[in-house]
């Protein structure tokens, strides 16, 4: 029987590409990384209550070289950037050293060891445009190196690779994902800061889908 593995950090995306996923790929496992974010006790936590929703295990995996190689706001004392006026230079202040490769191939590792035959992971169209680890280039191109760096073959699959957020939003709403789950916020603290870059691109797609319900018991 096929089963999968998700890429989960609690966020919009992950959330979201997991609901849509859950039944017709079969995942039973998903992974959440410790690269000592900001935002990880939120990140945990809420991953945790959406595992617990969709009853599948999970595992959270502390990569603590990455903390420390990495200097952008997402991890360091650095202010996070506000909105998304200037998305390369928003991308730059919260870049994380070849995250979503290494997490691709640590899930790798997951799948040919336990034999998972697919990665989901929230790669989406509109940060594709300025985060090339989201792209679907960069997809297929980590489907290619499984070919050579495993035997499994595990196949990686982004749901949203051709959707923006408004869009996202959009088919969680028609599908019933439990958006309130959602921990989308860069800062950290319990709650949603409503101004970091995630933030913003979460409460635009709320609003322009008029799911005031969710503006509301996100951003309170």
């Amino acid at each position: 029987m096929t089963k999968s593995i998700v890429l989960l950090s609690g966020g919009l995306d992950s959330l979201v590409s997991l609901g849509l996923e859950k039944e017709n790929l079969n995942i039973e496992l998903a992974l959440t990384f410790d690269y000592g974010q900001k935002s990880l006790s939120d990140e945990v936590f809420a991953s945790e209550k959406i595992c617990d929703y969709y009853k599948i295990a999970h595992k959270t995996i502390a990569l603590n070289f990455l903390k420390e190689i990495t200097n952008t706001s997402l991890v360091s004392n650095n202010d996070l950037p506000k909105g998304t006026n200037n998305p390369q230079e928003s991308m730059k202040s919260v870049w994380v050293p070849n995250r979503n490769g290494l997490f691709l191939n640590i899930a790798g590792s997951f799948a040919d060891s336990y034999g998972y035959d697919y990665i989901v992971i929230g790669a989406n169209k509109e940060e594709a445009e300025t985060f090339p680890d989201n792209t679907k280039e960069f997809i297929d191109r980590v489907n290619s190196e499984f070919e050579y760096s495993t035997l499994k073959h595990p196949k990686v699959v982004a749901p949203l690779i051709n959707y923006v957020k408004n869009d996202i939003v959009k088919l969680a709403l028609q599908n019933n994902i439990p958006l309130e789950l959602t921990m989308s916020c860069y800062k950290g603290g319990g709650k949603h800061c409503g101004v970091c870059e995630s933030c913003t691109r979460l409460k635009n797609a709320l609003e322009y889908n008029h799911a005031q319900k969710y503006l509301n018991l996100i951003f309170g």
